[in-house]
Parts: C-alpha cells; structure tokens; sequence
C-alpha cells in the first residue's frame, strides 16, 4: 500500500483510469464481435469509431487499430 499521499493519489488515480479502460476494451470487442457475427456498414462504422477512440485514448496502440481496421473492412468485401 503507498504510503505518500502523493502515492495515494496516484494510486486513485489509476485505478478511476483502469475502469475507464476496462469499458472502452469492453466496447471495442463488442463492435467488433458485432461486426463479424453480421458484417454490415453500420457495423463496420462503429468499430472503426470505438478503435480510433481507443487509439486516441491509448487503450490499444494506432498501429493495432489500424491491423484491425484493415482485417473487418476486409471482411466486408468478401460476403
């Protein structure tokens, strides 16, 4: 456990960030879990809005966004 209240703070303050991440992680597979059951534009649109909010965020790197972009939009034009 801290012991500094500076350390405390941090300690706060990193667990409020890990919940907010937990959800955006939690949205981001269910777009894409949504997007491959039924592969649609509309699908396809919110994946491509929650990757790049969790990139900006920092959830998950830009370039791992960008690979998983690139792989559902793939999916589109095969069916």
């Amino acid at each position: 456990m801290p012991i500094t209240s500076s350390a405390k703070k941090a300690l706060r303050s990193s667990r409020h960030k890990r919940a907010f991440n937990i959800m955006r992680k939690d949205a981001l597979k269910d777009a894409i879990k949504t997007h491959r059951t039924n592969p649609s534009l509309s699908a396809l649109s919110l994946a491509f809005k929650t990757l790049d909010k969790a990139a900006k965020r920092g959830v998950i790197k830009r370039g791992n966004a960008s690979r998983k972009k690139s792989r559902l939009a793939r999916l589109l034009v095969i069916r």
